[in-house]
Protein backbone atom coordinates (compact mmCIF):
# COMPACT_ATOMS: atom_id res chain seq x y z
CA UNK A 1 0.00 0.00 0.00
CA UNK A 2 1.03 3.38 -0.51
CA UNK A 3 1.68 5.45 2.43
CA UNK A 4 3.56 8.54 0.98
CA UNK A 5 1.64 11.46 0.74
CA UNK A 6 1.90 13.18 -2.81
CA UNK A 7 3.63 16.43 -2.48
CA UNK A 8 2.13 19.58 -4.48
CA UNK A 9 1.17 23.22 -4.49
CA UNK A 10 3.72 26.14 -4.10
CA UNK A 11 7.13 26.25 -3.18
CA UNK A 12 7.34 27.53 0.76
CA UNK A 13 11.31 28.83 1.49
CA UNK A 14 12.69 28.99 4.55
CA UNK A 15 15.74 30.72 4.29
CA UNK A 16 18.65 28.85 5.81
CA UNK A 17 21.71 30.10 4.16
CA UNK A 18 23.70 33.45 4.42
CA UNK A 19 20.82 35.80 6.21
CA UNK A 20 18.62 33.47 7.71
CA UNK A 21 17.87 30.47 9.73
CA UNK A 22 16.98 32.84 12.90
CA UNK A 23 17.29 31.44 16.80
CA UNK A 24 19.81 28.70 15.33
CA UNK A 25 22.89 28.57 17.25
CA UNK A 26 26.03 30.41 16.44
CA UNK A 27 27.94 28.21 13.30
CA UNK A 28 31.82 27.67 13.82
CA UNK A 29 33.72 30.16 12.25
CA UNK A 30 34.68 29.00 8.10
CA UNK A 31 38.32 28.22 8.49
CA UNK A 32 39.78 29.22 4.92
CA UNK A 33 43.13 28.42 3.78
CA UNK A 34 45.34 30.99 2.54
CA UNK A 35 49.10 30.58 0.75
CA UNK A 36 50.30 27.22 -0.52
CA UNK A 37 51.20 25.49 2.67
CA UNK A 38 50.98 21.99 2.30
CA UNK A 39 50.91 19.27 5.12
CA UNK A 40 51.87 15.81 5.45
CA UNK A 41 49.03 13.13 4.69
CA UNK A 42 47.88 11.68 7.95
CA UNK A 43 49.22 8.14 8.15
CA UNK A 44 46.34 5.74 9.02
CA UNK A 45 46.11 1.94 9.61
CA UNK A 46 43.17 1.23 7.57
CA UNK A 47 39.28 1.46 7.91
CA UNK A 48 35.79 0.87 6.44
CA UNK A 49 35.20 4.47 6.24
CA UNK A 50 33.87 5.68 2.74
CA UNK A 51 36.15 7.72 0.86
CA UNK A 52 38.59 7.22 3.17
CA UNK A 53 42.20 7.23 1.09
CA UNK A 54 45.09 7.08 3.99
CA UNK A 55 43.13 4.79 6.12
CA UNK A 56 42.73 7.11 8.90
CA UNK A 57 39.03 7.11 9.81
CA UNK A 58 38.30 10.09 8.47
CA UNK A 59 36.73 10.76 5.11
CA UNK A 60 38.51 12.99 2.38
CA UNK A 61 37.00 15.29 -0.23
CA UNK A 62 37.89 14.45 -4.38
CA UNK A 63 38.16 17.59 -6.19
CA UNK A 64 37.50 16.29 -10.22
CA UNK A 65 37.71 20.16 -11.06
CA UNK A 66 40.43 22.56 -10.55
CA UNK A 67 40.90 25.97 -11.11
CA UNK A 68 43.87 26.98 -14.26
CA UNK A 69 46.38 30.10 -13.46
CA UNK A 70 45.01 31.20 -16.39
CA UNK A 71 41.91 30.71 -18.56
CA UNK A 72 43.14 27.75 -21.59
CA UNK A 73 45.77 26.42 -19.79
CA UNK A 74 45.81 22.33 -19.50
CA UNK A 75 43.90 20.86 -16.26
CA UNK A 76 46.32 20.59 -13.93
CA UNK A 77 44.73 16.67 -12.25
CA UNK A 78 42.12 15.70 -9.46
CA UNK A 79 42.89 17.85 -6.37
CA UNK A 80 42.18 15.71 -2.79
CA UNK A 81 41.91 16.86 0.11
CA UNK A 82 42.23 14.99 3.61
CA UNK A 83 40.07 14.69 6.65
CA UNK A 84 40.59 14.34 10.35
CA UNK A 85 39.25 14.25 13.54
CA UNK A 86 37.56 18.10 12.82
CA UNK A 87 36.82 17.78 9.24
CA UNK A 88 38.62 18.31 6.12
CA UNK A 89 41.93 19.95 6.13
CA UNK A 90 42.72 22.06 2.99
CA UNK A 91 46.74 22.33 3.48
CA UNK A 92 46.54 17.94 3.95
CA UNK A 93 45.95 17.94 0.44
CA UNK A 94 47.30 15.79 -2.70
CA UNK A 95 47.39 16.41 -6.29
CA UNK A 96 47.20 13.78 -8.83
CA UNK A 97 48.43 15.41 -12.24
CA UNK A 98 48.85 12.58 -15.09
CA UNK A 99 52.78 12.96 -15.31
CA UNK A 100 52.83 12.07 -11.65
CA UNK A 101 50.26 9.38 -11.55
CA UNK A 102 49.00 7.80 -14.53
CA UNK A 103 49.78 4.39 -15.93
CA UNK A 104 51.02 4.99 -19.61
CA UNK A 105 49.59 3.07 -22.59
CA UNK A 106 52.06 2.51 -25.41
CA UNK A 107 54.36 4.71 -24.03
CA UNK A 108 52.47 7.84 -23.56
CA UNK A 109 50.82 9.45 -20.35
CA UNK A 110 47.12 10.60 -21.01
CA UNK A 111 46.32 14.22 -21.33
CA UNK A 112 42.53 12.92 -19.70
CA UNK A 113 42.52 12.16 -15.62
CA UNK A 114 39.19 12.29 -14.35
CA UNK A 115 37.69 10.54 -11.33
CA UNK A 116 34.73 8.40 -11.96
CA UNK A 117 34.32 6.22 -8.61
CA UNK A 118 35.54 4.93 -5.42
CA UNK A 119 35.57 2.12 -3.07
CA UNK A 120 38.19 -0.24 -1.90
CA UNK A 121 38.72 -3.02 -4.39
CA UNK A 122 41.33 -5.45 -2.82
CA UNK A 123 39.61 -5.18 0.68
CA UNK A 124 42.76 -3.63 2.36
CA UNK A 125 40.92 -0.75 4.30
CA UNK A 126 41.91 1.63 1.75
CA UNK A 127 39.41 3.55 -0.33
CA UNK A 128 41.19 3.16 -3.76
CA UNK A 129 39.85 5.74 -6.95
CA UNK A 130 38.83 4.87 -10.05
CA UNK A 131 39.92 7.41 -13.13
CA UNK A 132 39.42 7.74 -16.68
CA UNK A 133 41.59 8.52 -19.38
CA UNK A 134 42.28 8.66 -23.15
CA UNK A 135 44.60 6.36 -24.11
CA UNK A 136 45.88 6.25 -27.75
CA UNK A 137 43.28 4.70 -30.22
CA UNK A 138 43.20 4.61 -33.66
CA UNK A 139 39.46 3.81 -34.29
CA UNK A 140 39.98 0.15 -35.47
CA UNK A 141 38.28 -2.38 -33.08
CA UNK A 142 37.43 -2.53 -29.63
CA UNK A 143 39.54 0.26 -27.79
CA UNK A 144 41.75 -0.05 -25.17
CA UNK A 145 40.22 0.17 -21.51
CA UNK A 146 40.46 3.85 -20.77
CA UNK A 147 39.57 3.09 -16.49
CA UNK A 148 43.02 2.54 -14.20
CA UNK A 149 43.20 2.54 -10.65
CA UNK A 150 44.82 4.68 -7.99
CA UNK A 151 45.10 2.09 -4.52
CA UNK A 152 44.58 4.21 -1.42
CA UNK A 153 47.78 3.40 0.93
CA UNK A 154 48.89 5.23 4.46
CA UNK A 155 50.66 7.85 2.27
CA UNK A 156 47.68 8.38 0.59
CA UNK A 157 46.85 7.48 -3.36
CA UNK A 158 49.24 5.85 -5.20
CA UNK A 159 50.70 5.82 -9.17
CA UNK A 160 47.75 4.02 -11.02
CA UNK A 161 47.47 1.08 -12.65
CA UNK A 162 45.40 -0.17 -15.79
CA UNK A 163 42.05 -2.04 -15.33
CA UNK A 164 41.83 -5.23 -16.77
CA UNK A 165 38.21 -6.07 -18.26
CA UNK A 166 38.66 -9.55 -19.70
CA UNK A 167 37.87 -9.80 -23.47
CA UNK A 168 34.76 -12.15 -22.49
CA UNK A 169 33.31 -9.63 -20.02
CA UNK A 170 32.84 -6.81 -23.41
CA UNK A 171 30.46 -6.62 -25.58
CA UNK A 172 30.75 -4.57 -28.73
CA UNK A 173 33.29 -2.08 -29.53
CA UNK A 174 32.21 0.75 -27.21
CA UNK A 175 34.70 2.32 -24.45
CA UNK A 176 34.14 0.24 -21.59
CA UNK A 177 33.54 3.18 -19.14
CA UNK A 178 31.14 4.73 -16.73
CA UNK A 179 32.66 2.48 -13.40
CA UNK A 180 29.56 2.03 -10.35
CA UNK A 181 31.13 0.62 -7.48
CA UNK A 182 29.14 -1.95 -5.01
CA UNK A 183 28.53 -5.35 -3.87
CA UNK A 184 26.45 -6.76 -6.26
CA UNK A 185 26.70 -10.60 -5.12
CA UNK A 186 26.84 -10.23 -1.53
CA UNK A 187 30.20 -11.37 -0.72
CA UNK A 188 31.71 -8.72 0.86
CA UNK A 189 33.71 -7.80 -1.55
CA UNK A 190 33.30 -4.49 -4.35
CA UNK A 191 32.65 -5.37 -7.55
CA UNK A 192 32.68 -2.83 -10.21
CA UNK A 193 29.96 -2.33 -13.04
CA UNK A 194 30.48 -1.33 -16.16
CA UNK A 195 28.96 0.18 -19.93
CA UNK A 196 29.89 -1.66 -22.48
CA UNK A 197 27.04 -1.53 -25.66
CA UNK A 198 24.05 -3.03 -26.77
CA UNK A 199 22.43 -2.51 -23.61
CA UNK A 200 25.15 -4.67 -22.14
CA UNK A 201 26.90 -4.00 -18.71
CA UNK A 202 30.35 -5.42 -18.34
CA UNK A 203 30.51 -6.98 -14.76
CA UNK A 204 33.63 -7.15 -13.01
CA UNK A 205 33.61 -9.43 -9.19
CA UNK A 206 35.91 -8.24 -6.51
CA UNK A 207 37.67 -8.04 -4.68
CA UNK A 208 40.78 -6.89 -7.33
CA UNK A 209 44.04 -7.47 -7.39
CA UNK A 210 47.07 -4.38 -7.04
CA UNK A 211 47.69 -4.98 -10.91
CA UNK A 212 44.02 -4.25 -11.80
CA UNK A 213 42.89 -7.45 -12.31
CA UNK A 214 39.02 -8.62 -11.16
CA UNK A 215 38.53 -11.92 -9.24
CA UNK A 216 36.09 -13.24 -11.96
CA UNK A 217 34.48 -11.77 -14.56
CA UNK A 218 31.85 -13.84 -17.05
CA UNK A 219 29.96 -12.63 -20.23
CA UNK A 220 28.01 -8.79 -20.09
CA UNK A 221 24.88 -8.86 -18.41
CA UNK A 222 21.66 -7.82 -20.29
CA UNK A 223 20.50 -4.50 -19.15
CA UNK A 224 17.53 -2.13 -19.74
CA UNK A 225 20.16 0.88 -20.40
CA UNK A 226 23.50 1.89 -21.70
CA UNK A 227 24.72 4.00 -18.76
CA UNK A 228 25.01 2.50 -15.26
CA UNK A 229 24.83 5.46 -12.64
CA UNK A 230 25.84 5.30 -9.24
CA UNK A 231 25.90 5.05 -6.09
CA UNK A 232 25.29 1.94 -5.87
CA UNK A 233 22.57 1.17 -2.52
CA UNK A 234 20.74 -2.18 -1.69
CA UNK A 235 17.33 -0.78 -2.70
CA UNK A 236 14.90 -3.72 -1.25
CA UNK A 237 17.69 -4.35 1.66
CA UNK A 238 18.28 -7.72 0.82
CA UNK A 239 21.83 -7.70 0.86
CA UNK A 240 22.85 -6.67 -2.15
CA UNK A 241 23.51 -3.73 -3.66
CA UNK A 242 21.50 -2.60 -6.61
CA UNK A 243 21.99 0.53 -9.42
CA UNK A 244 20.32 3.04 -11.51
CA UNK A 245 20.60 2.51 -15.23
CA UNK A 246 20.01 4.99 -17.27
CA UNK A 247 18.67 4.70 -21.04
CA UNK A 248 20.87 6.96 -22.70
CA UNK A 249 22.96 10.52 -21.35
CA UNK A 250 20.76 13.13 -20.97
CA UNK A 251 17.37 12.92 -20.21
CA UNK A 252 16.16 9.69 -20.32
CA UNK A 253 14.26 6.52 -19.28
CA UNK A 254 15.70 4.90 -15.74
CA UNK A 255 15.74 1.42 -14.23
CA UNK A 256 16.29 -0.24 -10.94
CA UNK A 257 18.81 -3.36 -11.55
CA UNK A 258 18.72 -5.52 -8.45
CA UNK A 259 21.93 -7.58 -7.41
CA UNK A 260 21.66 -11.08 -6.90
CA UNK A 261 24.02 -14.13 -6.36
CA UNK A 262 25.11 -13.89 -10.16
CA UNK A 263 25.10 -9.84 -9.90
CA UNK A 264 23.05 -7.29 -11.34
CA UNK A 265 20.80 -8.85 -13.58
CA UNK A 266 17.48 -8.19 -12.49
CA UNK A 267 15.18 -5.34 -13.69
CA UNK A 268 13.57 -4.07 -10.55
CA UNK A 269 11.67 -0.59 -10.88
CA UNK A 270 11.26 1.48 -14.15
CA UNK A 271 11.74 5.00 -13.42
CA UNK A 272 10.12 7.80 -15.61
CA UNK A 273 11.92 10.07 -18.07
CA UNK A 274 14.29 12.38 -15.97
CA UNK A 275 17.70 14.29 -16.14
CA UNK A 276 19.11 12.70 -13.16
CA UNK A 277 18.03 10.05 -10.05
CA UNK A 278 19.28 9.94 -6.63
CA UNK A 279 17.93 7.07 -3.89
CA UNK A 280 17.60 7.85 -0.79
CA UNK A 281 14.99 6.98 2.27
CA UNK A 282 12.71 9.55 1.49
CA UNK A 283 10.06 8.06 3.76
CA UNK A 284 9.34 5.13 6.28
CA UNK A 285 8.95 2.40 3.99
CA UNK A 286 10.87 -0.80 3.86
CA UNK A 287 12.67 -0.33 1.20
CA UNK A 288 13.96 3.24 -0.86
CA UNK A 289 13.05 5.38 -2.63
CA UNK A 290 13.83 7.30 -5.93
CA UNK A 291 13.81 10.61 -7.10
CA UNK A 292 13.87 11.60 -10.63
CA UNK A 293 14.52 15.08 -11.66
CA UNK A 294 13.64 16.94 -14.47
CA UNK A 295 13.88 20.49 -16.10
CA UNK A 296 9.97 21.27 -14.64
CA UNK A 297 9.43 19.34 -11.54
CA UNK A 298 10.37 16.35 -9.11
CA UNK A 299 9.00 12.59 -9.65
CA UNK A 300 8.88 10.59 -6.74
CA UNK A 301 8.75 6.80 -6.18
CA UNK A 302 8.28 5.15 -2.66
CA UNK A 303 9.27 2.16 -1.26
CA UNK A 304 10.64 0.51 -4.19
CA UNK A 305 10.10 -1.48 -6.00
CA UNK A 306 6.59 -0.87 -5.33
CA UNK A 307 6.90 2.51 -6.48
CA UNK A 308 4.12 4.21 -4.42
CA UNK A 309 3.96 7.69 -6.37
CA UNK A 310 4.84 11.51 -5.47
CA UNK A 311 5.16 14.66 -6.74
CA UNK A 312 7.80 17.72 -5.82
CA UNK A 313 6.86 20.84 -7.68
CA UNK A 314 10.33 22.30 -8.05
CA UNK A 315 12.76 21.99 -10.87
CA UNK A 316 15.82 20.29 -9.90
CA UNK A 317 17.80 18.68 -12.81
CA UNK A 318 20.99 17.56 -10.50
CA UNK A 319 19.86 15.32 -7.33
CA UNK A 320 21.78 13.48 -4.03
CA UNK A 321 20.99 12.57 -1.14
CA UNK A 322 21.82 12.63 2.64
CA UNK A 323 20.55 12.39 5.57
CA UNK A 324 21.59 15.65 7.18
CA UNK A 325 20.01 16.05 10.39
CA UNK A 326 20.86 12.35 11.75
CA UNK A 327 16.95 11.30 12.39
CA UNK A 328 17.43 8.40 9.75
CA UNK A 329 15.71 9.70 6.65
CA UNK A 330 17.04 11.35 3.72
CA UNK A 331 17.01 15.08 2.73
CA UNK A 332 16.85 15.54 -1.39
CA UNK A 333 19.21 18.02 -2.69
CA UNK A 334 18.20 19.63 -5.58
CA UNK A 335 20.66 21.85 -7.81
CA UNK A 336 20.77 22.93 -11.44
CA UNK A 337 18.55 26.52 -11.22
CA UNK A 338 19.81 26.82 -7.61
CA UNK A 339 20.45 24.44 -4.47
CA UNK A 340 17.39 23.28 -2.03
CA UNK A 341 17.29 20.86 0.34
CA UNK A 342 14.24 19.30 0.94
CA UNK A 343 13.44 17.47 3.92
CA UNK A 344 12.77 13.83 4.31
CA UNK A 345 9.67 13.32 7.31
CA UNK A 346 7.50 10.17 7.50
CA UNK A 347 5.30 10.82 5.03
CA UNK A 348 7.66 11.64 2.49
CA UNK A 349 9.69 14.73 1.17
CA UNK A 350 8.37 17.74 2.15
CA UNK A 351 8.75 21.75 0.98
CA UNK A 352 8.31 22.74 4.41
CA UNK A 353 11.13 23.68 6.62
CA UNK A 354 13.10 23.93 2.92
CA UNK A 355 16.90 25.03 3.37
CA UNK A 356 18.12 26.88 0.86
CA UNK A 357 21.85 27.46 -0.03
CA UNK A 358 23.96 30.53 -0.98
CA UNK A 359 27.39 29.89 -1.04
CA UNK A 360 29.49 33.36 -1.06
CA UNK A 361 30.86 34.47 -3.45
CA UNK A 362 28.57 34.85 -6.51
CA UNK A 363 29.27 32.35 -9.31
CA UNK A 364 27.87 28.90 -10.54
CA UNK A 365 27.41 26.13 -7.80
CA UNK A 366 27.97 22.78 -8.35
CA UNK A 367 27.25 20.37 -5.82
CA UNK A 368 30.84 18.21 -4.98
CA UNK A 369 29.04 15.81 -2.68
CA UNK A 370 27.39 14.56 0.55
CA UNK A 371 29.32 12.56 3.09
CA UNK A 372 29.94 12.77 7.42
CA UNK A 373 33.45 14.47 7.15
CA UNK A 374 33.50 15.97 10.65
CA UNK A 375 32.41 12.38 11.93
CA UNK A 376 29.13 13.88 14.08
CA UNK A 377 27.17 10.95 12.51
CA UNK A 378 25.16 12.99 9.99
CA UNK A 379 26.08 14.25 6.46
CA UNK A 380 27.68 17.36 5.35
CA UNK A 381 27.17 19.43 2.00
CA UNK A 382 30.45 20.24 -0.13
CA UNK A 383 29.75 22.80 -2.74
CA UNK A 384 32.09 24.41 -5.25
CA UNK A 385 31.72 28.03 -6.67
CA UNK A 386 33.08 29.67 -9.69
CA UNK A 387 33.90 32.20 -11.83
CA UNK A 388 35.57 31.61 -15.08
CA UNK A 389 38.61 29.01 -14.90
CA UNK A 390 40.05 31.23 -12.57
CA UNK A 391 38.91 31.78 -9.54
CA UNK A 392 36.43 29.31 -7.30
CA UNK A 393 35.43 28.67 -3.98
CA UNK A 394 35.03 25.15 -2.03
CA UNK A 395 32.86 25.27 1.07
CA UNK A 396 31.42 22.44 3.26
CA UNK A 397 28.38 23.25 5.44
CA UNK A 398 28.17 20.36 7.72
CA UNK A 399 24.54 19.09 8.94
CA UNK A 400 22.89 19.57 12.28
CA UNK A 401 20.03 18.43 14.11
CA UNK A 402 17.85 21.22 13.61
CA UNK A 403 18.01 23.34 10.43
CA UNK A 404 19.77 20.57 8.03
CA UNK A 405 23.16 22.70 7.38
CA UNK A 406 24.37 25.41 8.91
CA UNK A 407 24.21 28.92 7.60
CA UNK A 408 27.74 29.24 7.28
CA UNK A 409 30.42 26.97 5.66
CA UNK A 410 32.68 25.55 8.52
CA UNK A 411 35.93 25.01 5.85
CA UNK A 412 36.26 27.17 2.83
CA UNK A 413 38.83 27.09 0.59
CA UNK A 414 40.10 27.84 -3.29
CA UNK A 415 41.34 24.93 -5.15
CA UNK A 416 43.89 27.35 -6.49
CA UNK A 417 45.99 26.10 -3.53
CA UNK A 418 46.56 22.88 -5.83
CA UNK A 419 48.42 25.07 -8.10
CA UNK A 420 51.43 25.32 -5.89
CA UNK A 421 52.01 22.05 -5.95
CA UNK A 422 52.15 21.20 -9.46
Amino acid sequence: MCTAAALCGSLLLAACGPGGDTGAARPTPARIAHGPAELPIPHGKGSKTPDDFNGDGHRDLVLDTLVKAQSHADDAGIGVVYGSARGLTPGARQLLSPARYAARTKGRLPNVFDAEASCDLDRDGFTDLIVSTDPPYDGQGRPPVPLQILFGSPRGLTRAVKLTVPAVARFGNDWPDQPVCGDFDGDGAQDLVLHASGERLSYLRGPFGRKGTPRAAGAPLPSPGEVPTGPAADVDRDGYDDLVVRAAEGASRASVVLGGPAGPTRTGTVLPVGLDVALGRFGRGAALDAAVGTLDETLLRYDLPAACRGTLRSPGSLLDAADFDGDGLSELVSSGSGLRVFRGRTTGLSTAGTVTVEPPPRGTTQVLGVGDWDGDGRADLAVRTYRGETKDMVAVYPGRKKGLLTAKPAVAFSTSEFLADD
